[in-house]
């Protein structure tokens, strides 16, 4: 079974430029088509898009089923983020996304007011996982797409280790860590990109709103999302160009095919 959570957290990667001056007259604008496979097969396609500026950020991504998976699921996701950055990084204002699955449909939307993380999922959820996130369990949180934000602002800043600590992440059910290593440097190539990049590690620790049936089990979890991260536009935007992760049937293999930056 491909690991869902870890593996949708991925699709989510955006770039975030490094911190920009009072005088950066206009907003890097990152878009970036990916795919995703097992073994050798295709299964998913993402498309990302991002509007980086000064003071603001907005985001969105499209997932859906391809090739082979195509044939036994129809399964789509579209996300948005909207928030402000500060001298604290990214702090999100509203993160939604829609699933479908067949013809089952949900919207999930979330809200960051006084720093506490509030959802509204239509239709409701029959249950809001055992135990459900707390409201300390979602106080101090990121969303999801934010919370690859604040991981490429760490890598863009840090002037030690690029890829350290711990991100905690609220999707508007399930609240877990992304526990992050660094790997180093490696040359890289894909359609879309070559040269060295950094390698990070994402561990994935699930900490409430799961219902019993969807705790990862430990097989998924002891494998980390290995994450190659790449400088693109001279250095003013970092975007992961390759993801990988061992578990699930195969591992599941994410590569960037096209990137395109301006402002």
């Amino acid at each position: 079974m491909i690991p869902y959570r870890p593996v949708l957290a991925a699709l989510f990667l955006m770039a975030l430029p490094a911190h920009a001056t009072a005088n950066e007259p206009a907003p890097v604008r990152v878009s970036a088509d990916y795919s995703a496979s097992v073994l050798i097969f295709e299964v998913g396609e993402i498309t990302l898009s991002a509007e980086l500026g000064h003071t603001h950020y907005r985001a969105s991504a499209h997932v859906e089923a391809a090739g082979l998976a195509a044939l036994f699921t129809d399964f789509e996701i579209d996300s948005e983020v909207a928030g402000q950055r500060s001298a604290a990084g990214p702090q999100p204002g509203r993160y939604a996304h829609i699933e479908r699955t067949g013809r089952k449909r949900r919207d999930i939307e979330v809200t960051f007011d006084g720093g506490t993380a509030r959802s509204v999922a239509t239709p409701e959820f029959s249950s809001w996982g055992e135990p459900p996130a707390s409201e300390a369990d979602r106080t101090g949180v990121v969303d999801p797409m934010t919370a690859t934000l604040l991981l490429s602002e760490m890598v863009s800043a840090s002037g030690g280790e690029p890829c350290s600590g711990s991100i905690p992440v609220f999707d508007g059910k399930q609240r877990y860590n992304l526990r992050l290593t660094s790997q180093g440097q490696e040359t890289i190539r894909t359609r879309a990109w070559r040269g060295e990049a950094l390698v990070c590690d994402a561990y994935y620790e699930p900490l409430s709103g799961y219902d019993p049936e969807d705790w990862p089990t430990p097989g998924e979890t002891r494998h980390p999302l290995r994450m190659w991260i790449a400088p693109i536009a001279d250095g003013r935007a970092y975007l992961p160009v390759r993801l990988h992760t061992r578990a699930g049937f195969g591992g599941v293999t994410i590569e960037a095919r096209r990137i395109r930056v301006s402002d």
